[in-house]
């Protein structure tokens, strides 16, 4: 192969991977300004770094694969449960107070602050003289701890939930009455 045609194929590589990442930039964008949902894109982010707050990774997986990893609020899918929870089961004063306590967090910078910064921020809350920001710590820590001990991952593997814990064996001989 001769020189021109590889630095063609090379240039024409680079364009095409420069590409796929301004579109994949574009995509991300466009999901900001176009975000379908009860919450927006940053409190969606706000509510993914509390619960990951609240219960980080670090427990370890009970699995026996070689790829297993430990387990937190945000590979266990605790987010999304309680997106879905104080957007359909909660009236809608208590969902404005959410929202009012969560763009009060993003006023204080916890997305950028780190694990340390958003513990004492969050304990901040549940000291406060503030009622209602005692009540959004109280939720948020309950139904945090509520959505991630309820999952399949913690219930099987941590707590050995049996589905039906009674076991039927129908050929069991019946000892002789007599």
């Amino acid at each position: 192969m001769n020189r021109r045609n590889s630095l063609k194929i090379l240039g024409g590589t680079a364009v095409g991977i420069a590409g796929l990442v301004l579109a994949d930039w574009k995509w991300q964008l466009l999901d900001g300004f176009n975000h379908k949902g009860f919450f927006t894109s940053k409190e969606e982010k706000l509510i993914s770094s509390i619960a990951e707050t609240i219960i980080p990774e670090g427990l370890p997986a009970k699995t026996r694969s070689a790829d297993a990893k430990p387990i937190g609020a945000l590979s266990t899918g605790t987010d999304i449960y309680l997106m879905k929870l104080f957007e359909h089961c909660y009236e809608k004063e208590d969902q404005d107070k959410i929202k009012l306590q969560l763009a009060a967090l993003n006023e204080k910078g916890f997305l950028k602050a780190s694990q340390e910064e958003r513990e004492a921020m969050l304990l901040g809350l549940n000291s406060s003289e503030n009622e209602d920001e005692k009540e959004f710590f109280n939720l948020m820590k309950s139904q945090t701890i509520t959505g991630f001990t309820t999952v399949k991952e913690v219930m099987v593997d941590y707590r050995n939930y049996k589905v039906a814990p009674g076991y039927y064996n129908g050929c069991a001989d019946l000892p002789a009455q007599t």
